[in-house]
């Protein structure tokens, strides 16, 4: 017959994972994590705060819990852990929950892979705060402005969303980065907006009022898309027999090469 494991009471298991010399920290550590979320709050933090005082492992394990139940109570030992080695999960935790003035005051250090974006989601709905466009993507930075209920010039949108389409060029897998929103068709040409971040950048523009700027730039894709159709490589590409994900790889590669080419021979008037 089965045996079904008691669980050992949560109190003992967390003074067994504190005690460095009792030989079951590492038994000690994964009942803990494995019966985390069906405890008490009381409890909860408890082990929180131990994982924390624990190797870096265990802070990240704690950090990644931190960033969905959060409690002021942590905001002194998180700070100090922050201010001491400005781990990356410690950082998320930093930006998400503490002070903006804190955020503000150290603003410098978020400046690595996306942190930046996320201070911005923070604090640009602050009036006094101004975006540094330089530390963000050209889509992080429309969704930053969009997120604050700001606005954007369409002549300095403009700007942006061209460079979002020249960058398209430099896709070295064409196909995983082509918007969940685009539906093949074999007999189908992508559009400029078929691909992942021309559709970000597009939705938050109409988003932030810019209609007339949007539809003139979908004027302008229908446009390179009648030039592919057109093109010597794509009429070549439905003569050659291969599956549909490579043909499909194949042909966002060619929409790419003329979007890129139109962008630098004049066949861009639109106003």
């Amino acid at each position: 017959m089965k045996t079904i494991r008691r669980n050992n009471p949560i109190a003992t298991v967390i003074k067994n994972f504190l005690d460095k010399k009792s030989g079951k920290v590492t038994e000690s550590r994964n009942e803990i994590q494995a019966r985390f979320f069906g405890l008490d709050w009381k409890d909860q933090k408890r082990i929180l705060a131990a994982f924390l005082e624990s190797g870096k492992a265990d802070r990240e394990w704690a950090y990644s819990r931190l960033l969905h139940i959060w409690d002021p109570c942590f905001e002194k030992k998180v700070k100090e852990l922050w201010e001491e080695s400005h781990e990356e999960k410690c950082t998320w935790v930093v930006i998400r929950h503490f002070p903006k003035a804190y955020l503000k005051e150290h603003i410098d250090c978020f400046c690595l892979g996306r942190n930046y974006y996320f201070v911005c989601r923070r604090l640009v709905e602050d009036a006094d705060f101004v975006i540094d466009k330089k530390k963000l993507s050209n889509t992080d930075y429309l969704m930053a402005l969009a997120h604050g209920n700001r606005h954007i010039e369409d002549e300095e949108a403009k700007k942006v969303l061209f460079s979002i389409v020249r960058e398209i060029g430099f896709y070295l897998f064409p196909a995983l980065e082509i918007s969940r929103n685009y539906i093949y068709r074999r007999d189908g040409i992508m559009l400029a907006s078929d691909f992942k971040d021309v559709a970000i950048a597009l939705y938050y523009l109409k988003k932030m009022g810019n209609k007339e700027l949007v539809a003139a730039f979908q004027a302008w894709e229908r446009e390179v898309q009648t030039k592919v159709s057109q093109s010597e490589e794509y009429k070549a590409l439905c003569k050659r027999p291969q599956s549909d994900y490579d043909f499909k790889n194949e042909l966002a590669g060619i929409v790419q090469k003329l979007l890129y080419i139109a962008l630098y021979t004049g066949f861009l008037k639109h106003k």
